[in-house]
């Protein structure tokens, strides 16, 4: 794996795949991904108030995250100590706790971010989004 999937590109993989940039999409294809566990708690968070509208085809938000990862070959990332660890030392330039944490996976296991947010790019890690 050497690319990570944030939360909102991992939505567009599953149902809008079309908002993804070409260049950016081509690199998807190419590469091995993973996708946090934090994504899914993302999504059920936002799902629960309201945020977040996902056709499950009739399955709990989990089992269809579960399936999609499956479908498209991801790799799951756990969160681990080590990564809730690397908070300490990462600024606070993002107020995001979901997105601190992938930032702090991302450096921790060596991913580029697939992101199109720009607060993300302010971090020491790599991303990528054109």
């Amino acid at each position: 794996m050497s690319m990570l999937l944030d939360t909102c590109t991992f939505i567009y993989l599953i149902s809008n795949y079309e908002r993804i940039p070409p260049p950016t999409l081509a690199r998807i294809e190419s590469e091995a991904l993973a996708v946090s566990t934090i994504c899914l708690w993302e999504m059920l968070i936002k799902q629960g108030k309201g945020r977040l509208r996902i056709n499950t085809g009739g399955a709990t938000l989990a089992e269809f995250w579960r399936e999609q990862c499956a479908a498209l070959e991801l790799t799951v990332l756990p969160i681990e100590t080590a990564d809730v660890a690397r908070l300490e030392q990462l600024p606070g330039l993002h107020k995001d706790p979901f997105d601190r944490l992938l930032i702090c996976q991302a450096i921790e296991h060596s991913l580029t971010i697939v992101t199109p947010d720009a607060h993300i790019r302010r971090y020491p890690v790599k991303t990528v989004w054109d």
